[in-house]
């Protein structure tokens, strides 16, 4: 006999699902429609927080509220990130597309109507969606287990989460204002002096690694694995994939950013030389302050 809190936890998923499966066929048809494929990129920050909410409705608890609590900050600073470049617009459809879609579609592989509109529905529509999905299941996890009181563990995942949630502001401030300073003709303050010869940012978190920004991305959904260990008691549990998917992510994600970059600015192959990707140096970074 299934008890009552299996029959709302199996709802619950299916109410995951069902908004997952919405989310990525509105983003292809709205995508393939305009031919602004960044539809999944304005929804990122913010298909997580319903998530978390609705998912702490259904199964309230002190860890819930945590994670969702967490989850929405984390959201709401990236949505902002997001608007300030230009990502969202009155009109919804609308706003800045991520210049590397444009890329993919003169990619040979990839060009043509069909070929691209294939990989919009299957990479860019599902499949991104599937991963916005696992990496937040630490909430359907945490949910089985509504009467498990907080733990050390909790304390930990929650001040890492705050910590990268903390220096990923940092580096897309830095990175913000950077860009903003490369678009001005006439600079008066001497901002970014050295970064701006070279046409990319090299200074402030970006002197330790190249791209801060997203390890901290990784780095938050990594410590909110670990609310799901707090919960069940498993190290090693299902929602694993999710962050695992996440860093698979980034890694081709970044790639194709540092292929495109090496491409445009001479200098940018000796920084990938001499500066880590996504961990920093400790000990040598150390030795240069």
């Amino acid at each position: 006999m299934i008890s009552g809190n299996e029959v709302h936890f199996q709802n619950l998923v299916s109410t995951w699902i069902i908004v997952m499966g919405i989310v990525a066929i509105v983003c292809f048809l709205v995508s393939e429609i305009t031919r602004n494929y960044s539809q999944v990129d304005k929804l990122w920050s913010l298909i997580p927080i319903a998530y978390s909410w609705i998912t702490l409705v259904t199964f309230p608890s002190p860890r819930l509220a945590v994670m969702a609590s967490l989850v929405t900050l984390w959201g709401i600073r990236l949505s902002y990130n997001f608007y300030r470049k230009g990502g969202y617009n009155i009109i919804p459809w609308k706003g800045e597309e991520d210049y590397r879609w444009k890329i993919m579609r003169d990619h040979p592989k990839l060009k043509g109507r069909l070929r691209f509109g294939l990989f919009n529905l299957l990479f860019i529509s599902i499949y991104q969606n599937i991963v916005i999905l696992l990496f937040s299941s630490p909430l359907l996890l945490a949910s089985q287990y509504p009467d498990k009181s907080l733990t050390i563990i909790d304390l930990l995942a929650a001040i890492l989460m705050l910590i990268f949630i903390i220096t990923e502001s940092i580096a897309d401030n830095q990175l913000f204002n950077f860009h903003r300073e490369k678009k001005k003709g006439e600079r008066e303050e001497k901002l970014f002096t050295e970064s701006l010869k070279r046409g990319f940012l090299t200074e402030g978190l970006w002197r330790y690694i190249r791209h801060p920004n997203f390890a901290s991305e990784q780095g938050i959904w990594i410590s909110f694995y670990f609310f799901g260990v707090a919960a069940s008691g498993q190290w090693i549990n299902w929602t694993l994939i999710g962050p695992v998917l996440l860093v698979l992510l980034f890694l081709g994600s970044t790639n194709l950013t540092e292929r495109i970059s090496s491409e445009k600015y001479p200098g940018y192959s000796d920084y990938r030389k001499s500066v880590p990707k996504f961990i920093p140096r400790v000990f040598r970074s150390l030795n240069q302050r």
